[in-house]
């Protein structure tokens, strides 16, 4: 199961903080695909993954927007 996080409009660190809180409520090897549109996105989230042990399948930027895989 994806669960999709629609969190344009956000700035930094809010989209990452967001999607740590709603890590925390998912199972672990679930997938989480992330919507931003926050120029420093494609950064945070790696940190993110490297930090806290996630895997980005991938980040996508098209239009300034961001998706990004993650699975947990």
């Amino acid at each position: 199961m994806t669960t999709v996080m629609n969190l344009r409009g956000l700035r930094c660190p809010q989209p990452v903080l967001r999607l740590a809180i709603k890590a925390n409520t998912l199972s672990r090897g679930e997938v989480v695909q992330v919507h931003a549109d926050c120029p420093s996105f494609a950064d945070d989230i790696r940190k993110w993954c490297e930090d806290s042990g996630k895997v980005l399948v991938n980040v996508v930027e098209t239009g300034g927007s961001f998706t990004a895989t993650v699975q947990l």
